[in-house]
């Protein structure tokens, strides 16, 4: 028994000893961050970001590795399956709180199997039209989707993402009837909102900004309960439809099991970066709001956003096999 005890002991005194010079030495190879959606998005245009940062200052590569499809799900699921390492690194968003009410038979639980590591965003989405559709507030828009029900096509990033539930919840509230078209990520919709091929896009406000502010989009409402200082002047949703509110959120995630001296190693380096003065005026410019923290309290936010989203989807009768 006794020596028993000493295997044990030596056993778990090495594995730690393991931990630590593995966190040490991290990262000592390029590091793959996957993002769920293609280029051009707010997830992308964001990751691009944080990762020319890390890079920078932990001196590997930050590669970002687009992974899209199935509604966020086959990049996200890639994620958790890879090494508890530390060199596989996940874009947490709305989506992910979103589809564990959403889809009936998914192969993983983000909540368990998602290890949170630092916060880095909240944005508002922004609802938004082509320059050709008639309305120009949330009144004239509703005003007209009530008198062509089922003629206005609505685009989405996907189904599932917080673009997708807002539009499910401006419906909702509304009445109005719109036709869903889902895309594969922010890109390739407002690459057919910007010719008319969509009419609105209630899109995360960061891969909307430029185009709004370049004039190929026009904005009629943000989506949170108070007005956007990225957007002077352009009014809430609220103000039309008491009540309505929705907020896009996110961070960085790893495979449950990743040593906890490498996440907080990324969790220190991305408060820096978050903490870095020209870093806050590049995110703020794009709408987002940074929400530096520990581990602990992303993890939080994951649980409140996808307790929060679980009554939208529940309410709104969507649900995906």
């Amino acid at each position: 028994m006794i020596r028993l005890i000493r295997t044990i002991a030596v056993a778990l005194v090495a594995a730690f000893s393991g931990a630590a010079l593995a966190a040490s030495d991290y990262p000592n190879r390029p590091v793959k961050w996957i993002v769920t959606y293609p280029p051009g998005g707010t997830t992308d245009v964001l990751a691009r970001i944080i990762a020319t940062w890390l890079t920078e200052k932990m001196g590997q590569p930050f590669i970002i590795e687009n992974k899209p499809g199935g509604g966020n799900n086959i990049g996200t699921e890639l994620a958790i399956k890879s090494p508890a390492d530390g060199y596989t690194l996940l874009l947490v968003n709305p989506a992910h709180g979103i589809n564990a009410t959403l889809y009936t038979n998914l192969n993983f639980n983000v909540i368990r199997d998602v290890q949170p590591v630092a916060g880095l965003v909240k944005s508002p989405n922004v609802m938004e039209v082509t320059n050709s559709f008639p309305a120009r507030t949330v009144k004239e828009f509703i005003d007209y989707c009530k008198a062509n029900p089922g003629k206005i096509n609505w685009a989405s990033s996907g189904v599932g993402t917080s673009v997708h539930m807002s539009g499910e919840m401006f419906k909702m509230m509304t009445g109005c009837q719109m036709l869903h078209v889902p895309y594969k990520g922010a890109g390739p919709a407002i690459a057919d909102l910007i010719p008319g091929h969509a009419h609105v896009l209630f899109d995360n406000l960061p891969s909307s900004i430029g185009h709004i502010k370049g004039g190929r989009l026009r904005a009629l409402a943000v989506t949170t309960k108070e007005p956007d200082a990225a957007l002077p002047g352009i009014p809430t949703v609220a103000e039309t439809v008491p009540g309505y509110e929705a907020t896009a959120w996110f961070g960085i995630g790893v495979p449950k099991g990743t040593p906890r001296e490498i996440v907080d190693k990324l969790n220190a380096e991305v408060n820096r970066a978050l903490a870095d003065p020209k870093m806050k005026e590049k995110l703020a410019e794009m709408g987002g709001r940074t929400i530096p923290g520990t581990p602990e309290d992303f993890g939080r936010v994951m649980a409140e956003e996808t307790a929060r989203w679980e009554k939208v989807v529940k309410a709104s009768g969507a649900k995906v096999e």
